[in-house]
This record gives C-alpha cells, sequence and structure tokens, in this order.
C-alpha cells in the first residue's frame, strides 16, 4: 500500500489518472498527445502506477491499451473508510473504473487484483457453486468445456438460454463467457420496470474473461475484462459499479475464509 501512495503523491502521475478517469483504455501515445510531457516521462509514470497497481494494461494487436485500476483504492477503502461506515463503492466512484466510450475496438471493463492464494483454488472460486454462492450470491450449471451452454442462478432466479456458453476455458488460466440473458423473473427480483428491461433486453450480449497468472509464490495475479457492450451501455454502468465488490469479495473469501456482506 505505501507504493500507490508514493505514486498518487507526484502531480504529473495524478494528472495521467485523471487523464483515464476521463477516457479508459488509451494508448501511450493518446497520453502523450492529451498532456504537457515528454514521451519518455510519460513512459517512467507509466511504469511506477503499473507498479503501484493504480494502472493495468491489455494489448490490443500492436498497440498496449492503459485502465484505470480500481483495485488499490477500493482496499484502501475497505481498511479506513469503511470504518466510518461511508459506502464503499462510493470510495471509487470517481474513478469510472473503465466505462468511457473509446474509438478503439477496447475492453470496456479491466480490473486487476492480486490475491493469495493458487491458481487452482482461484479456479475453483471461479466455477464451483459452493465458492461463486458465497461472494457473489450466483451458480453456473455447465461442465465448463469451450462451447458448453451456462445456466445461471442469479440471487435466486434461474437464466436459461442457448446463447449463454462459455467461451474458452483453461483451467488454472484463463476462463471466458458470454454474459446472462435479462428475463422478467430477473427484472421482478430486481424491481427493474418494463421500459428498464426492454432497454436492457436491446443490448448486445457482453463476455467477461478471467485471466490467471502466478505473480509470485502464493500470490496470483487476476484480470477481470468485461466487454462486448455498444456505446452508452446501460449494462455497462450496472456492470462496473458491481464488479469491484464481487471481486474484493472473492479476494477476501480466499484470504481469509470469509467474504464480505453482500451489497450487490
Amino acid at each position: 500500500m505505501d507504493e500507490v501512495f508514493k505514486a498518487l503523491a507526484d502531480p504529473s502521475r495524478r494528472a495521467l489518472l485523471d487523464s483515464l478517469n476521463v477516457r479508459n483504455g488509451q494508448t501511450l501515445r493518446e497520453l502523450c498527445g492529451g498532456l504537457d510531457m515528454a514521451r519518455q516521462s510519460v513512459s517512467k509514470h507509466l511504469a511506477v502506477l503499473e507498479e503501484a497497481g493504480l494502472v493495468t494494461t491489455v494489448r490490443r494487436g500492436r498497440e498496449k491499451l492503459h485502465y484505470l485500476n480500481a483495485a488499490p483504492v477500493h482496499e484502501i477503502a475497505h481498511r479506513w473508510i469503511s470504518r466510518y461506515d461511508r459506502a464503499r463503492v462510493q470510495a471509487l466512484a470517481d474513478l469510472k473504473l473503465a466505462l468511457e466510450e473509446s474509438q478503439m475496438d477496447a475492453p470496456t471493463f479491466v480490473y486487476t487484483t492480486y490475491i493469495r492464494t493458487t491458481p487452482q483454488k482461484l479456479w475453483q472460486a471461479l466455477t464451483e457453486p459452493e465458492f461463486t454462492r458465497r461472494y457473489w450470491a450466483t451458480a453456473f450449471t455447465t461442465d465448463w468445456a469451450a462451447g458448453s451452454e451456462m445456466t445461471w442462478d442469479n440471487h435466486g432466479v434461474l437464466i436459461s438460454d442457448p446463447e449463454q456458453v462459455v467461451l474458452e476455458s483453461e483451467p488454472y488460466t484463463k476462463l471466458a463467457y458470454t454474459w446472462h440473458t435479462m428475463t422478467p423473473e430477473l427484472a421482478e427480483r430486481f424491481e427493474w420496470n418494463e421500459e428498464f428491461l426492454a432497454k436492457l433486453a436491446e443490448e448486445p450480449r457482453s463476455k467477461v474473461t478471467f485471466t490467471i497468472e502466478e505473480a509470485v509464490e502464493h500470490v496470483v495475479k487476476l484480470t477481470v475484462v468485461h466487454d462486448g457492450f455498444a456505446p452508452g451501455s446501460t449494462l455497462a454502468e450496472m456492470v462496473g459499479q458491481g464488479w469491484p465488490d464481487v471481486i474484493a469479495s472473492l479476494k477476501t473469501l480466499l484470504e481469509t475464509g470469509e467474504p464480505l456482506p453482500q451489497v450487490f
């Protein structure tokens, strides 16, 4: 956590974060163009921000896209701000995560965190109902083979659809699947009106990808990319607000044996 505070202490690095807050998923060239800094200086500052976990990157073709990462701020909120009963999500609301539209075909939501666990245990936590129900109130019925259909049990509502499928499944390394269908039963559970449900149902089906990497011994790097949203997507805003809590609860469950209280 010391690295986070040191990284934030520099005004040039805060300016880079502000730039990503305005529009996430920028290349180095774009960041240099929007700030009065030399390319070499921007690269050095970005390296410090990446080391602190405040910026995460995703490669798309030959380009490296930079995203504001809310994980360290979220951990600070849990450590101190939550003691004063402030809403946990409010501590990182100004970061906007990665919900800004981009002119490129870029991921919409990118979140990186480090968890004291093993790739095997993290894979279990992402796939096995006894884990997913505890930190997410969600469970999946599937054999987790690429191309297989998935039935979601989302907060007690069963959702089945042939387009809910596993896209990639490499145990302990990578998992990707399409997002669930918006149904009248789900709308009733969350008290959405018909107009709001229709708006969500019109959106293209998005997808989520989990990438698991061993960082150091007994520490695993988890990167979550949720993309496939239409410009101005309402669903993107919803999942962008929900993912930080889901992942924070997953991390806490694996590191302490108990998930965080659910607020989603």
